[in-house]
């Protein structure tokens, strides 16, 4: 299966991008990485420059339906661009208009509030987003990872890097049993 990761031009929590890549590409499937812009982007260790890496394919270009499911990892600055960037809030959207898988971790749900899709859910990110969660519908709780059902696709969330070993696991049980439905 091919899984979109989805980052901002600068500012992904690296570990966040490549503990969640790795686990895609050990159970087989073709991670993508999608951005704002062409070329490489630039990761961080907190607040520290870390690795670039290559741009797969750009949002605005990329469809939704060509792939079986959406990662986003967090950073405070991704997210942050992501939400204020009217494609890539067109292109989370669009999985869950298809009906497709969706795992962020940490501040990654600010996309989602942006694109407007957490009322009715239960999730959990990084506690500061928790009156974001709650003014845009949702349920913020304090879980190591969260898997909610509710509306026509699943939503794994999950809380800070500690949680990585957790949350890869949980999205891809998730992603491998959605793509069997």
């Amino acid at each position: 299966m091919r899984i979109a990761f989805l980052t901002a031009p600068e500012g992904v929590e690296q570990v966040e991008l490549t503990d969640p890549w790795r686990s895609a590409v050990d159970a087989g499937h073709e991670p993508v990485l999608v951005s704002t812009e062409a070329g490489e982007i630039q990761a961080f260790d907190h607040l520290d420059k870390a690795d670039t890496f290559p741009v797969d394919e750009v949002v605005g270009e990329a469809s939704a339906g060509s792939f079986g499911g959406l990662v986003l990892p967090g950073g405070v600055a991704n997210p942050d661009f992501l939400r204020t960037d009217g494609r890539a809030v067109a292109f989370v959207k669009e999985f869950f208009d298809r009906g497709l898988p969706v795992a962020a971790i940490c501040h990654a749900p600010w996309t989602l509030v942006e694109a407007d899709v957490v009322g009715g859910r239960e999730l959990t990110s990084w506690p500061s987003l928790a009156t974001d969660i709650r003014n845009a519908g949702g349920t913020w709780v304090d879980e190591q990872v969260k898997i909610c059902d509710h509306g026509p696709n699943k939503l794994v969330t999950s809380r800070k890097p500690d949680d990585l070993k957790a949350f890869c696991e949980a999205y891809l049980d998730v992603f491998a049993r959605e793509a069997v439905r």
